[in-house]
């Protein structure tokens, strides 16, 4: 069901965040719904359900903005991202039953705890990367009958996220992708590439049971479109090999203050 929401003097923020998230989730592998659900349910306080379904639809431009970018970069390996998008599209119609089964508050803290153990498990592996790379014992890239099992490991995970959330599933993506061992560049654009093929689908799932609240979505993308045509351009012209562990480390932190907002909040 389509819903349209009174205007609110803080929507006109809306759009300058989204132009951040837009630009960063593009240069960081995810669609952004990861923040646009806390935006939502903090800033402007809409239901978590509601929520949901109006973050995913504000993040499907993104993907698909990011994904012809990336594209066109050649920064997505689609033998990969296949594996990884066919397991997150039963993972999403899961993902969009449990949200309708759940209260609200146990969807936020849900989400709470979900975003705290992501960073942590992010915040190890790049640990053990950069020990990794200290002692010569780098792992080398995966091939066959292991990144299948990877790849419908992570992906259906990521997709129960997206149904469940609306957050995108961004971060198990990333950790599957990370595990592969394959350039960043192809980590980025491949993980965008599986978000929007899981975006799709919870978006036609949470359609049948929430509510968009078209005025938000409206507001938000007015801005990350623009975002996400800039980052693929922006992370074309950067050199983010050598700051990758850096960047990871500050990400997590990131994650791990939404979480514990959205827990005790």
């Amino acid at each position: 069901m389509i819903i349209h929401s009174s205007i609110e003097p803080i929507y006109y923020l809306l759009p300058l965040l989204g132009l951040i998230i837009g630009l960063f989730g593009t240069m960081l592998g995810g669609g952004g719904g990861f923040f646009f659900l806390p935006i939502l349910t903090l800033v402007v306080e809409v239901p978590a359900q509601t929520a949901v379904i109006t973050s995913l639809a504000a993040t499907l431009p993104i993907c698909i903005v990011g994904t012809l970018g990336h594209y066109r970069k050649g920064n997505i390996n689609f033998r990969i991202g296949f594996m990884f998008a066919t397991a997150g599209l039963v993972g999403a119609f899961i993902g969009a039953g449990i949200t309708s089964r759940i209260s609200a508050e146990q969807l936020k803290v849900s989400f709470g705890i979900y975003s705290v153990l992501i960073a942590l498990n992010m915040l190890v592996s790049t640990w053990r990367k950069k020990q990794a790379e200290a002692n010569g014992t780098e792992k080398q890239i995966d091939s066959g009958i292991i990144q299948i099992g990877k790849g419908s490991f992570f992906g259906f995970f990521a997709g129960t996220i997206t149904g469940t959330f609306g957050t995108s599933g961004t971060a198990p993506v990333l950790a599957g992708l990370f595990t592969m061992r394959i350039p960043l560049k192809l980590v980025i654009g491949t993980s965008l590439m599986v978000v929007l093929v899981n975006t799709v689908f919870a978006v036609g799932a949470h359609f049948l049971v929430g509510q968009i609240d078209l005025t938000l979505v409206c507001f938000l993308t007015a801005g990350s479109i623009i975002g996400a045509l800039l980052g693929p351009r922006v992370l074309s012209k950067v050199k983010i090999e050598k700051s990758e562990n850096n960047i990871r480390y500050w990400f997590a932190a990131v994650i791990v203050v939404i979480g514990v907002l959205m827990i005790f909040g």
